[in-house]
């Protein structure tokens, strides 16, 4: 199967659940954070990097490979307010079956101290998510692949608790003799099964359709990527009451009308994450990233500073490869993000 003969069903899986997909969610949003230090310095999206690293499966399950086969990644990010999650994954290819990996993705708010409407305390408590990985892909034609990322998710907030699945699903193209790669993916498909209080009272999970490139420059140590995400939804703008407030004239009290170029060119833009690596050496390898939407939704007008900007350093020492992340949110600070992962099959080889 070729790419021309594979758009026919990439278009109609992607109408046919657009129509029962929900965009945005208000359960299970941990889903949609980055926990990849590579990706997190590529702007936070990325769904088209077929190279090798166990980490891209969780974002696009197409993208898990023979080359993986007895892989290991660790991932861990220092997020904000004392919250912090991370991400670990094994993965095992088998001729002419196709490719596993299994993961889990957790996130743990930390411990909170309990206490009524009077002020007095009473205890404390925890709140964290899980969702493991269940990922298979194998190849369809020589430069088309496929895969899917069975889901379940587990929440637990205090004394409340949630069930649902979830499933990832992917189609990729990678000619390494263009040095190009193009990926479709749908991520977050799914439904709550036990909701938080009142049963049959389901939120929806943070859905998303996500288009992708990367390419990389012949004879040059730079490889480009750029990501179309929430495809689902052409209006992805929020505005504050504050920020109403501003858009309106103090004397008319009308809004204020912006040109629809320009309000286009917004709506467009904050579907676009865009980043680049630059390979120093076999070893050493640079990262930067820009999401437009992040930026213009965190930013502070007076001062926008760094804000979805990202940047990041991968790093392969011995057996391991090493990656760190660091993303701007806002002016209170940017998370940090660590990767390790390695090839356990290197570790049984004599020298």
């Amino acid at each position: 199967m070729n790419l021309k003969k594979a758009l026919p069903l990439i278009v109609t899986l992607i109408l046919t659940v657009s129509a029962y997909g929900q965009p945005g969610g208000k359960a299970f949003q941990f889903l949609d954070v980055t926990n990849s230090a590579r990706i997190a310095s590529l702007g936070g999206k990325a769904v088209a990097v077929y190279d090798g690293d166990l980490n891209m499966p969780y974002f696009n399950p197409s993208l898990l490979s023979a080359d993986m086969d007895n892989h290991l990644v660790l991932n861990y990010v220092n997020y904000f307010a004392g919250v912090n999650y991370g991400y670990a994954s094994y993965s095992r290819s088998y001729d002419k079956i196709g490719n596993f990996a299994a993961g889990i993705h957790y996130l743990n708010y930390g411990t909170f101290i309990a206490a009524d409407e009077t002020g007095a305390k009473s205890g404390e408590f925890h709140a964290s998510e899980y969702a493991i990985n269940l990922i298979y892909s194998r190849k369809i034609d020589s430069l088309l692949y496929i895969g899917a990322n069975l889901k379940p998710i587990y929440s637990t907030l205090e004394r409340y608790s949630a069930f649902a699945m979830a499933l990832d699903a992917g189609i990729t193209y990678h000619n390494p003799d263009k040095l190009f790669t193009a990926s479709l993916v749908i991520r977050n498909f799914g439904s709550q099964l036990s909701a938080y209080y009142a049963e049959g009272d389901y939120e929806p999970l943070p859905f998303d359709i996500a288009l992708g490139f990367s390419k990389g420059l012949a004879h040059s140590p730079f490889t480009f990527y750029i990501v179309a995400d929430h495809l689902e939804k052409w209006d992805l703008t929020y505005q504050t009451n504050a920020e109403k407030e501003d858009d309106t004239d103090v004397f008319s009290r009308q809004e204020k009308s912006e040109s629809k170029f320009d309000d286009a060119l917004d709506k467009t833009m904050r579907h676009i994450t865009v980043g680049t690596e630059f390979r120093l050496t076999k070893s050493l390898v640079f990262r930067f990233g820009y999401n437009y939407r992040r930026r213009q939704e965190m930013k502070i007008e007076s001062k926008p500073g760094t804000t979805g900007f990202s940047w990041g350093v991968g790093l392969r020492i011995s057996k391991f490869h090493i990656s760190y992340g660091r993303s701007a949110y806002h002016l209170h600070g940017s998370p940090n993000y660590f990767s390790l992962s390695m090839n356990l099959t290197e570790f049984n080889r004599k020298l």
